[in-house]
């Protein structure tokens, strides 16, 4: 029989910024008010504050904490994702670049059959694959969003989205929040860090308050890593094999034209890696993330200047960014959670940073401990971290073995770098067919249809990759798939004009506008994606 184990009463939050606001928020929004949490963050360090994109995961999030709709609109400069826009990442058969979408929208069946096959066995003429079947390539190249002013007149009343914010104003947010529901916030130095003789933190030691006794630690301190690395000593494990780039510049820049709000975010090739557009409400937050093997600073800046042209602001000067990728070898150790950058990073191709804190909080939700922090509960969380940090790399990873260009060494060396087994056998078998769900199995944000987007929208088959013939046990009806192609371009016209304008329905969200009122499910619905089609 196990002797009772004394409940964790305190959280501690090392560290502010989103990781650590996110965390301390949401925790306070959902643990029993008996359980003290406390962020402590230090008055001196900056935070990165780069990580400006979402996944849809992000809108449950926000309505779970009870955050306010206008608020968070008008106070993040919110502005609305519908996927991400690859850019140049891949040419055709003649050399020549072409643009492809990740969208938040998987493909419906046709007779029991996902699009995708018909998609590969017959093409969509002029259309692209995402262009066969959804309307949001439309409706990003139309300037519109995915809500609506009329439901009754929209074909596709539910769509599913994700968020661009200001992350620094997101932080600020949530802190205030925070606050006011509770959370003790603490301005100091954490000048050391105490161990006890099982290796446990037992205190910080703050540089104005002194010892300060913790229970349960979540370590937000960035790269630094300050408890779950520098005190507790768990090992990094390197990416560098997997993943060139190591370095990033940022820069915001103003909208061209302040009407026009692309609800998309976009990766566009570089010669030494790619540079991220993310378009929020007053602004737009771009950078360039690259590989120091490829590219010095001055160089990278040189490439970087040149893509904005008389974008980028007279005199203005991209801010560094060195990027250590990979991850802790556990993101829970001792009595010590690491989220965000103090945990591990790997590039923001996908947007995937925000989501990876949300989640951890949500893992320690469901796998809270007593003060005994037991093994048991320790290693399933672990088991969590780990695959979502394989499946984000292995993601990542293909969208660099897959590409075919050649123009520059970064691009050909890419391709030839280290991928799990795990992925070099789902290649060797997408060879040969499209990838299906019992491939991927359990799937945090990238499942099949994921997968199928990028083979299909980087056109691999058609440039000469797999076999020339896919093996498939199902007969495709072209007839069938044309008349649906002929339906589906007529709701996805239909879909367009229906949609609201981007910038104005954000100055409906803010409460700046009063000539309608937006139709949406609620902020945070998640479509189900069976009703668009």
């Amino acid at each position: 029989m196990h002797s009772m184990a004394e409940p964790v009463t305190s959280i501690t939050v090392v560290g502010g910024g989103t990781a650590g606001w996110l965390a301390a928020t949401y925790l306070r929004s959902k643990c029993a008010p008996k359980i003290a949490i406390t962020l402590i963050e230090s008055p001196n360090v900056p935070t990165v504050g780069v990580g400006e994109a979402t996944v849809p995961h992000m809108p449950v999030t926000l309505r779970e904490m009870g955050i306010d709709d206008k608020e968070f609109f008008r106070r993040c400069n919110t502005s609305f994702k519908m996927g991400v826009m690859f850019r140049g990442w891949n040419v055709d058969h003649k050399g020549r670049p072409f643009d492809y979408m990740n969208p938040f929208a998987p493909p419906p069946k046709i007779d029991g059959v996902e699009a995708g096959h018909y998609f590969q066995a017959f093409g969509a003429g002029r259309r692209d694959y995402i262009q066969s079947f959804s309307p949001l390539m439309d409706l990003l190249d139309a300037g519109k969003c995915p809500l609506s002013f009329n439901a009754k007149n929209d074909p596709m009343p539910r769509a599913g989205y994700a968020y661009h914010l200001d992350a620094g104003a997101f932080a600020k947010m949530l802190a205030e929040v925070g606050v006011a529901r509770g959370v003790e916030h603490v301005l100091d130095d954490v000048d050391g860090v105490e161990l006890d003789d099982t290796g446990h933190v037992a205190a910080l030691n703050l540089r104005a308050l002194g010892r300060r006794p913790v229970q349960l630690v979540i370590d937000c301190t960035g790269f630094k890593g300050l408890v779950i690395r520098e005190a507790l000593g768990e090992p990094f494990e390197n990416y560098s094999d997997y993943l060139a780039n190591d370095r990033a510049m940022a820069l915001p820049i103003p909208h061209a034209d302040p009407e026009v709000l692309p609800a998309a975010t976009s990766s566009t090739a570089l010669g030494a890696g790619w540079s991220w557009s993310v378009p929020l409400y007053h602004r737009i937050g771009t950078g360039y993330v690259y590989s120091s093997a490829h590219r010095t600073d001055d160089a990278a800046r040189d490439d970087f200047m040149a893509h904005l042209g008389d974008r980028a602001p007279k005199g203005a000067e991209p801010r560094v960014i060195p990027m250590r990728i990979g991850r802790m070898r556990r993101a829970w150790v001792k009595n010590c959670v690491a989220l965000g950058l103090s945990g591990g990073f790997i590039e923001p191709l996908e947007s995937t940073a925000i989501h990876m804190i949300d989640m951890g909080i949500r893992w320690l939700l469901q796998y809270f401990p007593s003060r005994d922090y037991e093994e048991s509960t320790r290693a399933a969380y672990n088991r969590c971290a780990d695959e979502m940090y394989n499946e984000v790399r292995d993601f990542i990873c293909l969208h660099y073995r897959l590409g075919n260009r050649t123009d520059t060494d970064y691009w050909c060396d890419a391709r030839g770098l280290k991928i799990t087994d795990r992925l070099e056998g789902w290649l060797d078998l997408w060879q040969r067919q499209l990838p299906v769900e019992m491939d991927i199995g359990r799937a945090n944000l990238f499942d099949h249809n994921t997968f199928q987007a990028v083979l299909l929208g980087k056109r691999v088959y058609e440039n000469g990759w797999g076999a020339a013939r896919l093996n498939r046990s199902f007969a495709l009806s072209e007839k069938r798939w044309k008349a649906f192609l002929r339906d589906s371009a007529a709701r996805n016209m239909a879909v367009v004009k229906a949609k609201a304008d981007h910038r104005r329905a954000l100055r409906v969200l803010r409460g700046e506008a009063t000539d309608g009122a937006v139709t949406r499910q609620s902020l945070g619905a998640v479509a189900d994606e069976a009703v668009l089609f």
